[in-house]
């Protein structure tokens, strides 16, 4: 009996709620404008440069930077392909790479380094998040999410306004990175603790030429 009664109360309520849907009508389509790039007139570099900050990065501006954001780093890791001219400072770098000369570094050496340099694919201004596909000067993965500190050199042409306008120049089969700002997660009670999933410190050197 008290199956048959369930039964029943379960068949009202479902009448019930489709009584509810056929007096409602069909929802109206609601048109998708999605934003692919902003205005013309936009200036990315100095909306990117503000997130970056907001976010606790450190900018710094011309080749001759990377001495100054490296910031006395003893020990350097580098992409194997890394540009020479970028490679300035006291610092020792010490490459990363599938070459004879340049074998791959343990996860061990990884955490020895004090800093990783790299280049890197794109930038978007809207979210300040820098992206890494491995590609030239960027190097793998792992050498960007060890190292305490990560210095990133970034080309004026590579800042784009939007997602939609980096997302084609990255290698959708190559392993990526995306970064915004140094790691940084909250627990429970909203205290905050950085560099748990990668680097504590970030410093992007712009090269607006």
């Amino acid at each position: 009996m008290s199956g048959s009664g369930e039964g029943g109360a379960r068949e009202e309520i479902l009448a019930r709620m489709r009584r509810a849907l056929s007096d409602a009508g069909e929802a109206p389509e609601a048109p998708r404008e999605y934003r692919r790039a902003l205005d013309p007139q936009t200036d990315v570099v100095a909306m990117l440069i503000d997130r970056l900050l907001d976010y606790k990065a450190n900018v710094h501006h011309g080749v001759e930077a990377i001495a100054e954001a490296l910031d006395g780093e003893a020990r350097v890791v580098v992409p194997a392909d890394l540009p020479r001219e970028w490679r300035i400072g006291g610092a020792e770098f010490i490459p990363d790479g599938p070459f004879a000369t340049d074998a791959y570094l343990s996860t061990e050496d990884l955490d020895g380094m004090d800093a990783v340099l790299t280049g890197c694919a794109a930038a978007v201004a809207v979210s300040g998040t820098i992206m890494l596909d491995a590609g030239a000067a960027q190097g793998r993965r792992a050498i960007t999410l060890v190292p305490d500190r990560h210095v990133v050199v970034l080309k004026r042409e590579q800042i784009v306004g939007h997602l939609a306008e980096a997302l084609p120049r990255l290698d959708p089969r190559a392993p990526q990175t995306w970064i915004s700002g140094p790691s940084a997660t909250s627990d429970i009670e909203l205290q905050r603790v950085e560099g748990v999933h990668g680097p504590r410190r970030l410093d992007v050197v712009l090269l607006e030429d």
